[in-house]
């Protein structure tokens, strides 16, 4: 359970800061520390890489917390801070920050990012968009809103999980902008459709509504427990379907069809990735870091003319898109280059 906001923002966030700062002083410290650990440990380099991925992390988060509060003081201590110069300003500012852990991720993950495809803005440029995309991760979450918002100069708004508030930094800046954070197992109830139909109700010309139908990441536990949910609730003909999927879980139409219903005039953009799925928790991470990473991201418009009206027809087409997905994902799974640990030798293999 999250603590209550004001224990996240008096105690969590200033802790964040004070941390990042020692952290940070005595960084010389803890590298040799690492660099010593580095020849009993296997893989290349992989206890500096964690610390410096760890110690990057926090610093982000807590250079985070120091601008949004002198955004939060220049508002005039919060009053205008949902006016929408503010507004702007925190999607510059996250804009900003995406780039920067971008960045780090480039360096210490050896990460690479290929997008085959459409892109959001192929279908109709200046219209609308609500981007549906499998979820695989907090890393591939991270690198479709930084594309979103500074590969395509969109403002999106997101539908996420609850847990991710226990970040300081994007509990304040998420919070402060249009989205909403849902707790899994409460996808289906009528306040929350309500929310999603008022998030995604008046976007403009440069807002992508983004939201995960999964709504979790994929494993083969929950993909058996989902499919027994189906069953449970008389959806045969989805449950099998579901059956055939191998890479995705099935998505819950709900929160979509309502976004759609709040935007007709938005186009449709389908969003599958690959190269992050393994990258989840601190342990796969640990197991992850001496490899090279590519990620391979895929787009797919559909312009709102062709999404069925019909729910019946809606269900069968999402589910022909998630078959789809999940058929791309199987052919495009990451290969595994191990980073070599001869620097010679790579530089002549590379030139």
């Amino acid at each position: 359970m999250l603590p209550p906001v004001w224990v996240r923002r008096l105690v969590l966030a200033p802790l964040v800061v004070v941390l990042a700062v020692v952290l940070l002083t005595t960084l010389p410290v803890w590298m040799l520390l690492a660099l010593a650990a580095s020849p009993l440990v296997p893989g290349h380099l992989r206890v500096p890489r964690l610390v410096f991925l760890a110690v990057a992390y926090l610093v982000w988060d807590a250079a985070a917390l120091v601008c949004l509060a002198v955004l939060w003081v220049a508002s005039g201590f919060g009053w205008q801070i949902r006016n929408a110069w503010f507004q702007r300003a925190h999607y510059v500012l996250t804009g900003w920050f995406l780039d920067a852990l971008f960045w780090v991720a480039k360096w210490s993950l050896h990460l690479t990012v290929d997008v085959v495809g459409t892109d959001p803005d192929t279908g109709m440029p200046g219209r609308p968009e609500v981007v549906v995309s499998r979820h695989a991760g907090p890393g591939d979450s991270f690198v479709l809103i930084h594309g979103l918002v500074n590969w395509f100069d969109r403002e999106p708004r997101i539908v996420l999980k609850a847990t991710l508030q226990w970040d300081p930094a994007v509990d304040i800046l998420l919070n402060r902008l249009p989205n909403r954070f849902i707790s899994p197992g409460h996808t289906r109830t009528h306040s929350l459709e309500q929310e999603i139909s008022e998030l995604a109700t008046g976007l403009d010309d440069n807002d992508a509504f983004v939201i995960f139908p999964e709504g979790g990441n994929f494993t083969p536990r929950r993909r058996v427990r989902a499919i027994a949910r189906l069953r449970d609730k008389g959806l045969e003909d989805m449950a099998v379907r579901a059956e055939g999927l191998r890479n995705v879980l099935p998505p819950k139409p709900g929160g979509l069809f309502t976004a759609i219903d709040a935007a007709p005039d938005a186009g449709v953009i389908f969003c599958a990735h690959t190269g992050l799925d393994r990258m989840i928790t601190v342990g796969d991470m640990w197991r992850e870091l001496p490899m090279d990473k590519q990620l391979v991201m895929r787009f797919w418009s559909v312009p709102p003319e062709e999404v069925p009206a019909d729910e019946e027809e809606r269900v069968l087409w999402l589910y022909d898109w998630w078959a789809r997905i999940d058929t791309w994902i199987e052919e495009n799974k990451p290969q595994s280059r191990p980073l070599g640990t001869d620097w010679t030798a790579r530089r002549r293999v590379s030139s």
